[in-house]
């Protein structure tokens, strides 16, 4: 039999240790993380156990009557160790579907983990989700460079990595995240009307708690920040979370320059991933972003999510 347990604070150090030693979990399901917006949503994690051991993690929230898995992460789906079957993800959902019934849940609301991030084959959650008939009703397209075997860059990146080196640009780690998030607020506001996801004070603070995870990366002239890139580095994977360039940064390909330094810097990581290029739940594609990201080799990667009625 499968016992489910809300998360209470007290279970911070279980609760971490697990994700550590998972095999598809990341640092952001660690709870200094996903805590720091405690304010914007109702925290509804779920630890699963048997015989009075935890055998799989739920980072979730509640919304109404629906169970979000989470609704303040890039995904959030059933974190599991190796220890972790087929057959016992079924009992999991089984399990999971008379919690949520119980407790007045209607749905749920579930973002699996892409499996870039998988330290070792995890996609039992898709088949539980398959025979419990859930609908994929989102999904997003990011780029994604496999180390291992690179596709070269197209001549064009090749040209503007060319010239961007030539204006001798600094480009080094950064822990200016206020200047760089405010760089980044003017661009987005600019160009599409929208606030980036964090504030500055969020990026300071989260790259305080998780400095070997959250990393700033800021190309200067004249010791004045024209670019920069935020990079979320995992065990498996580095993922651009932000980047942005001002006018005279755009003019100076600074966006070229940080990506090739940093797929060179990471190399011996397993993927570089550059984050989606879709919107409305992944039913329009922005051609001229992913245009932009395949040039340096990068190819698809989903980001599925999926509704399971109850």
């Amino acid at each position: 039999m499968i016992e489910i347990k809300r998360y209470e604070a007290k279970e911070k150090e279980l609760w971490d240790n697990f994700v550590k030693g998972s095999k598809n979990g990341v640092f952001f399901f660690l709870r200094d993380y996903m805590e720091y917006h405690s304010d914007r949503f109702e925290d509804h994690s779920l630890i699963f156990l048997k015989n009075n051991k935890p055998v799989a993690l739920l980072p979730a929230n509640r919304s109404g009557n629906t169970l979000f898995s989470h609704a303040g992460l890039t995904f959030g789906g059933i974190i599991t160790n190796r220890k972790m079957k087929t057959s016992l993800m079924l009992q999991i959902f089984g399990s999971l579907k008379e919690y949520l019934k119980e407790g007045g849940f209607k749905k749920l609301f579930y973002k699996a983990i892409p499996h870039i991030y998988h330290l070792y084959p995890s996609e039992e959650d898709l088949y539980a989700l398959f025979i419990n008939n859930a609908t994929l009703i989102k999904r997003e397209v990011s780029s994604t460079i496999e180390m291992a075997c690179k596709i070269p860059y197209s001549r064009n990146i090749r040209r503007n990595i060319k010239k961007v080196q030539d204006s001798r640009l600094s480009l080094k780690r950064s822990y200016d995240f206020s200047t760089f998030m405010l760089l980044k607020e003017e661009q987005l506001f600019k160009k599409y009307g929208l606030m980036p996801t964090h504030t500055a004070l969020e990026m300071e603070y989260l790259a305080g708690k998780f400095p070997d995870n959250i990393k700033l990366f800021a190309a200067e002239q004249n010791g004045t920040m024209i670019g920069g890139m935020v990079i979320y580095e995992n065990k498996n994977v580095i993922h651009a979370q932000y980047q942005e360039a001002n006018e005279l940064g755009m003019d100076l390909h600074v966006p070229s320059l940080l990506f090739d330094k940093l797929i060179k810097r990471y190399s011996e990581k397993k993927y570089f991933d550059f984050g989606i290029s879709t919107e409305n739940n992944g039913f329009y594609l922005n051609e001229g972003l992913i245009d932009f990201k395949e040039r340096f080799g990068a190819r698809s990667t989903v980001y599925d999510s999926y509704e399971l009625n109850l």
